[in-house]
Formats: C-alpha cells, sequence, structure tokens
C-alpha cells in the first residue's frame, strides 16, 4: 500500500481507520483536534508514527481526531497549499506557475474544506526543503517543518463542517517540485534599488509573516504584537495587517478573537510612531526560533 491507495481508500474510511492505513502505508500521522488543526499529543507533529499501536492507542482514546501528516522528509511528501479567501484565490497564481513548468509533475490533489487544494509532490530526499508562504499569491509551501490535515478528517468552516477529500490524481509519473524556484516566481525579492518605505510595504509583510508563523507557544501573543506594530510603522491599514498577519498567526496556534484583539491593540498603540520612530524592540524576526518547540507551518 502507498500513498495512492490510502488516500482512495479515505473515501469510505472512517477517522480511525483512514489512520491506521496510513500507519500500514509507512506514512507517519498523529491526532488533531476533531474539526480543527491543533495537535492533540504533547510535541505535535514531531510525535508522528507509523506504529500501529501507538495510532490504534490515539485514535481509541480521540476517535474523533484530525489526521495530521508532518510533510517533508518525515512522511516523504511536499504539499502545495494553494488557499482561498472571500476575496482572491492561489488558483491563478498556480496555473501561472504551471504554464511556466514549475509544478507539473504532482502525485495527488486533496480538495480543502475551504475549497483551496493541496497539491502533493514526493519529496526530494537528498535535499530537505522548508516551508514558507507567498502570502500574496495565496500560495504556502508546506516541506520540512510543518504539516498537513489529510482526509478525511474534517474541519469547522464558518459555512458549516466539510471533509478534506481526495479530489485527483496524476496519470502521469511524479517528482519532486523545487521549491525555491517556485518561490522565486510567485514571490519574487525586491530590487535592492527599491526605497525603504516601499521595501517595507512590499517585503516585510511576507517576511513577518513567516516569522510569526513559527513562534512557540508562550512568544506568540507578543510576536505577533510587535510585528503588527512594525506594519503601522510602515504604513499599512489594519484591515492590511490584519490579511498578512492572521493567517500565519492562526497556523501558530492563537484563536481568531485573540489575533483580531492583539491587532487591534498594536494598531492604536503604533499609530503614533508611524511617522518615524519605531516601537520598543522586542526580539529580531531575523532571529532563528528553538528547534523542537517551534509552531510548525500547517495547512
Amino acid at each position: 500500500m502507498d500513498i495512492v491507495d490510502v488516500l482512495l481508500d479515505t473515501r469510505q474510511s472512517s477517522l480511525g481507520n483512514a489512520a491506521l492505513s496510513f500507519a500500514r502505508a509507512a506514512i507517519p500521522i498523529f491526532p488533531c483536534a476533531s474539526g480543527g488543526k491543533r495537535p492533540l499529543t504533547h510535541a505535535g507533529f514531531h510525535d508522528a508514527s507509523s506504529d500501529l499501536d501507538q495510532v490504534r492507542a490515539w485514535w481509541v482514546r480521540w476517535p474523533s481526531a484530525n489526521i495530521g501528516m508532518p510533510t517533508g522528509s518525515p512522511s516523504g511528501f511536499d504539499v502545495v497549499d494553494i488557499d482561498v479567501t472571500v476575496t482572491s484565490s492561489g488558483f491563478v497564481p498556480y496555473a501561472r506557475a504551471s504554464t511556466a513548468g514549475l509544478v507539473d509533475s504532482e502525485l495527488a490533489r486533496v480538495r480543502t474544506p475551504s475549497r483551496g487544494m493541496h497539491v502533493y509532490f514526493p519529496a526530494l530526499m537528498s535535499r530537505p526543503q522548508r516551508c514558507w508562504q507567498a502570502a500574496a499569491a495565496h500560495i504556502d509551501f508546506r516541506g520540512d517543518g510543518g504539516y498537513v490535515i489529510v482526509p478525511p478528517s474534517r474541519l469547522a468552516t464558518p459555512n458549516g463542517q466539510f471533509s478534506y477529500r481526495l479530489d485527483s490524481l496524476s496519470a502521469a509519473g511524479s517528482k519532486p517540485v523545487d521549491a525555491i524556484a517556485l518561490r522565486e516566481f510567485l514571490a519574487p525579492r525586491p530590487p535592492r534599488a527599491v526605497s525603504r518605505p516601499e521595501v517595507l510595504a512590499s517585503a516585510e509583510p511576507q517576511r513577518l509573516a513567516e516569522w510569526v508563523s513559527n513562534l512557540a507557544e508562550g512568544e506568540r501573543n507578543r510576536g505577533l504584537f510587535w510585528a503588527a506594530c512594525r506594519l503601522v510603522e510602515a504604513g499599512l491599514v489594519p484591515a492590511d495587517i490584519d490579511a498578512a498577519l492572521a493567517p500565519a498567526a492562526e497556523s501558530a496556534g492563537l484563536p481568531t478573537a485573540e489575533i483580531t484583539a492583539t491587532i487591534r491593540s498594536a494598531s492604536r498603540q503604533a499609530a503614533p510612531h508611524a511617522s518615524g520612530a519605531r516601537s520598543e524592540q522586542w526580539y529580531d524576526p531575523t532571529t532563528p526560533i528553538r528547534g523542537r518547540g517551534d509552531a510548525p507551518c500547517l495547512g
């Protein structure tokens, strides 16, 4: 049994049986909250296992748990996450990347509850590829250091609860995606000649979003507040700050109400400094975050 067989099997499986199917295929998985993405084990995706006894014990304890799968080297699969919002989606940028030949060897597609898509590729085992976000393109890459929720898990949305489900399988051979080339295509770096205010408006939101998404528990509120202050000082309005940072904060594990309150508070406090001076330094977003305790990128 391989990933294709497992994904086909999930169409008629309960969550517990699907979890065992992943384990039998030697694909490590771990339990997440019913109807959500939050890991139920202490170390999250670091606890992922393909041991049948361990997986069986998890789903005996939490029979309605969703199924999380670490991406990248641990599972052998990278995932390109195409997001959909009320006003836009990542399908158009993804189509452009496909025309450019950057994503033309996929393994499978899984439809997400938000009407987006998880596109599976075999991982490049000789050169692990880390997670990243191309926020403006509404596309994220889930590689080493991240995880995705897999079928037949269900997610609560504003319109009800919907399942992750297999959408299609590739008839052609699959091969790894070049995540660096894809990111450069979707979110090219601005020229060095760009003035500082323009860099702040175009490049920093994405960089800060990536940093916020990796904040560990105990750092998330202060980190989100600090990042939001930086964007206020760069001239962004609250709605744009929310669009840039809220998805990253949610992926780090902060609840929606807390994210909204933190961004509003930062907008009020940092506004007087927006003309020039920066708010008090907390720590530099270029500083590496801790290893095992890192908040993962997820989809």
